[in-house]
């Protein structure tokens, strides 16, 4: 352990945190299918503003769950369920529009003048904001990796590092899978099947956000 306050955390429960951070990012939610669906539709360049949306939204749940407004927040019920059933509406709205062929940053048979870049971050941000499972993993989790004898300040820091960094990569990487199959997807012979699965990815991302319960 380095003498700079910086680096002052326990390393050895910090790699299992990792581990558990890793394993979960890489499991197929509701996260991972709004990217592997822009990547489909727009390419892996494009997912990247999707899966910073989802990282925003995790930073944003990581600085809630530090503080006791995390326990506060999963105790209201009501506040859960009005922000996944707005958050599953937008998609919803997303999926539909692109279901049907109507201009959507998700289509790529009838797509937009210009599909905003803030639009696909904005479906990412919706997207995991929406899903109260972030922040109950957060709250309950965080706490067991927290050194009680050591400054909470780095140990955040470093957390928040272990949670944001490795999951941009694995996101980052479903876009690129995704994106492998867009020359052909955005064929005009295939462009409307395209639509349809992307719509299908992105239903599901909202139908797993509705079924949480944060009880």
């Amino acid at each position: 352990m380095g003498s700079d306050p910086i680096f002052l955390i326990n390393w050895d429960t910090y790699w299992l945190y990792l581990l558990t951070e890793t394993a979960l990012s890489l499991s197929p939610g509701p996260a991972v299918m709004l990217v592997i669906a822009y990547g489909l539709t727009q390419g892996a360049r494009r997912s990247i503003p999707a899966a910073l949306g989802i990282l925003s939204a995790n930073a944003i749940y990581f600085a809630i769950s530090a503080s006791s407004l995390g326990a506060v927040l999963i105790a209201s019920k009501t506040l859960f369920t009005a922000v996944k059933w707005a958050g599953a509406a937008y998609l919803v709205v997303l999926a539909l529009r692109a279901l049907f062929g109507r201009p959507s940053p998700l289509t790529v048979s009838n797509p937009p003048p210009q599909t905003s870049t803030r639009g696909i971050f904005l479906a990412g941000l919706t997207l995991q904001l929406a899903n109260p499972k972030t922040l109950i993993f957060f709250v309950a989790i965080l706490p067991q990796f927290v050194d009680a004898h050591l400054p909470i300040g780095p140990q955040m820091l470093w957390l928040a590092a272990g949670s944001v960094i490795p999951e941009f990569f694995i996101l980052a990487g479903y876009g690129y899978l995704a994106s492998r199959a867009t020359r052909i997807a955005t064929d005009a012979r295939y462009a409307r099947w395209t639509d349809r699965v992307a719509a299908v990815l992105v239903l599901s991302a909202a139908a797993l956000v509705v079924t949480i319960n944060p009880a």
